[in-house]
Parts: C-alpha cells; structure tokens; sequence
C-alpha cells in the first residue's frame, strides 16, 4: 500500500522526524497511524516515550500499565478496586474507566510492560542484595 500526501509539508516533517529518530519514513508513519487509531478510540490514552520506548498513558496521568497494575489482581475485593485506585492515583473515576478500556483492547501489550517492570525491580533488588553483601565484608 502507498500512501500519498495531500500537504507537502506532511511529508517532509515525516522524514525529519525520521531521520531524526534513526528510523525509516515508513515504520515511523506506521507507529504514527497506529497510536492515531488507538487514541480515536480511546481519546484519554496519549503515547509518550521512555526508557522502555513507546508507550500509552492517560492524558495529564501516569502510564496505563501503572494503573491496571495497581488495578487487576492484589487483596482488594473487585468491586472496591476503581474506588481504591481513585485514592491511590488521584485519578478520577472516568481516567480509571479509560485505562481499564484501553487494556481490555490491548491486554497482552499492558501485562508485558507490567511484567517487564516487575522483572527490571527485580533485577534492582538482586543489584542492591549483592552491593550489600560486599559492603557486610
């Protein structure tokens, strides 16, 4: 499929920024169309980067993995969870609404971030557990 563009200036934009991030045109209006899509869907979701690369968050809020992790599973009986998440995040109820939206259409990308934060505090505490251990000698 080719795509051609109506702006001139589009096109141009679309490859500096590109080039300015060491990728083709074509991945970068791919991943561009992709988080368009999504976030007309769910508009309270934005995409930011980070250390782990693109990811979606709530608009003025943190990433959706943070709150569906604070959300799903724990000892909070289920029906208590979005009031409790209220008070833990400071979010209000519809921001939750939208997390929890957005992870029932992209459950398996929010649990790999969840799990891949959970490894990566992992991996701190083993560091800090051997940096202590050496300081014991």
């Amino acid at each position: 499929m080719s795509i051609r563009f109506r702006r001139t200036d589009v096109l141009t934009r679309l490859k500096a920024e590109a080039a300015a991030q060491r990728v083709s045109s074509s991945a970068l209006a791919e991943e561009l169309i992709e988080e368009g899509l999504r976030t007309r869907r769910h508009n309270l979701v934005v995409f930011r980067d980070g250390p782990s690369g693109r990811r979606a968050g709530l608009v003025g809020g943190p990433d959706v993995w943070e709150v569906i992790g604070g959300l799903v599973g724990g000892d909070v009986p289920a029906e208590l969870r979005i009031e409790r998440a209220v008070d833990v995040f400071g979010l209000t109820p519809v921001q939750i609404g939208a997390a929890l939206d957005y992870y029932a259409d992209f459950a398996a990308e929010i649990d790999g971030e969840i799990a891949a934060n959970v490894a990566a505090a992992d991996d701190a505490e083993a560091a800090w557990r051997r940096r202590q251990g050496l300081l014991a000698r």
